[in-house]
């Protein structure tokens, strides 16, 4: 049997993309349901292009109904993946999947974390205090901004001169390299439906 996971994303995808190419021809993962807060992001496209189903939801299915919990069960989800989502996780869900939901924070974390710390504001801060390094945590989600467990750090060197465009490029990279293959290696330990 498959692992199948689902990946909430509410913007472009591209890590949503890398994580279904990564994927696409494997005998033991696949990429089952993209879910997105945002009826316009391109990942529903990105998705569509890999036909893979999509289902867009709104704050009060989020956060007032199990629908999307129901989703998830009735597809047999079995890891549910953050991949620039910038909604906090529900209770509901949270207790659904416990430790079966990780996210990805341009950051490292403890650094950089917590409400409003997404995309361009974290960059733009790590500029501001004059980081030396900066790169991505991908981490399990609790019922915080970006303080669950840390599963994975990969970091670069910030350069003199380095711009908001260079540091996010550079960020990006290492997104694309590493999600997917930390997804892999946690499914891998994975025993009985506990990601370790």
């Amino acid at each position: 049997m498959k692992k199948r996971i689902a990946i909430f994303a509410s913007g472009s995808g591209s890590n949503a993309q890398k994580i279904m190419e990564h994927f696409k021809y494997s005998d033991e993962v696949e990429v089952a349901l993209i879910l997105s807060n945002n009826p316009d992001a391109y990942v529903i496209q990105r998705a569509d292009n890999f036909e893979i189903p999509a289902h867009i939801f709104d704050r009060n299915e989020f956060y007032n109904t199990d629908n999307v919990v129901n989703i998830l069960k009735n597809l047999n989800i079995d890891l549910i993946v953050l991949a620039g989502f910038l909604w906090l996780v529900p209770n509901n869900l949270l207790k659904a999947y416990p430790n079966q939901i990780i996210n990805i924070h341009p950051a490292l974390l403890p650094k950089y974390g917590g409400k409003g710390m997404y995309g361009d504001h974290v960059h733009k801060a790590v500029l501001a205090n004059k980081e030396e390094e900066h790169g991505i945590t991908i981490h399990f989600a609790n019922e915080h901004f970006d303080e669950g467990e840390i599963i994975y750090q990969a970091k670069f060197k910030v350069d003199a001169g380095d711009t908001l465009d260079i540091i996010k490029f550079k960020g990006q990279q290492l997104e694309h390299q590493h999600f997917p293959k930390v997804i892999e290696n946690l499914i891998k330990k994975c025993k009985n439906n506990i990601f370790i």
